[in-house]
């Protein structure tokens, strides 16, 4: 089975090929550039490098967020377009659960999580189980103390992961103190070969039905709702 795997939803680009498990080809980058003028070129590239047609591709599987709002639109748009051309799967992948998927070897609590401003993160808690992240605790859109606070209420050793590290590392050491294991650099990037590998098994979904896990909100949307809403009353 042929699997293209493609993450747009947060700053880095990453694109992926898998042919019977195996890795055969990735692209990443983590630059703050446009998506939309990037991702088509870096699939043609890779494919190309690899001696691959879209014909031959068996499934596509995407990261749906949460992230940029902008970025996972992107990503979705493009993945499902191409599946839809191609006739073929198309499965989506919590961002979260691909970038956990960076604690394979870790044996405690693992808490992936984007910066989601003002104080907010986008983050969930999992342990590998069977090879692969489960989710412990849902994913959530919460103000990083309040969840730094639960964290610490479970007495285990916690390891973070996320490109936004350095924007929570001193309230992190502050509520878990040796508790929390920060991975180095690297590991702090979801890799699109985990999003490739976390695909293989997915179950397929609809081209027109998958929609993006923003977990919350557009700000636009959300006063758009909160002005509807006061009309109403």
């Amino acid at each position: 089975m042929n699997i293209l795997a493609m993450d747009t939803s947060n700053q880095a680009l990453g694109v992926a090929l898998l042919k019977d498990g195996q890795l055969i080809g990735e692209v990443m980058t983590n630059l703050k550039k446009n998506h939309s003028v990037r991702l088509m070129p870096a699939i043609n590239q890779l494919m190309h490098d690899v001696d691959m047609t879209p014909q031959d591709l068996d499934k596509i599987v995407v990261a749906k967020g949460p992230g940029s709002y902008t970025g996972v639109r992107i990503g979705l748009t493009t993945a499902k377009s191409m599946a839809w051309a191609l006739d073929i799967p198309l499965a989506g992948i919590s961002s979260l659960e691909v970038l956990a998927w960076q604690g394979y070897f870790y044996n405690s609590y693992i808490c992936p999580f984007f910066d989601a401003r003002r104080g907010l993160v986008y983050t969930g808690l999992y342990e590998m189980q069977n090879g692969k992240p489960e989710l412990v605790r849902d994913e959530n859109n919460i103000m990083m103390e309040d969840w730094l606070k639960e964290l610490a209420k479970t007495n285990q050793d916690v390891l973070f992961l996320s490109p936004d590290i350095e924007l929570h590392r001193e309230l992190i050491k502050t509520y878990l103190g040796r508790r929390a294991v920060i991975a180095e650099g690297p590991f702090q990037l979801a890799s699109p070969a985990d999003l490739a590998c976390a695909g293989i098994d997915k179950t397929a979904e609809s081209t027109h039905t998958l929609i993006p896990n923003y977990l919350r909100l557009a700000e636009a949307e959300a006063n758009w709702l909160k002005k509807v809403q006061e009309s109403d009353d």
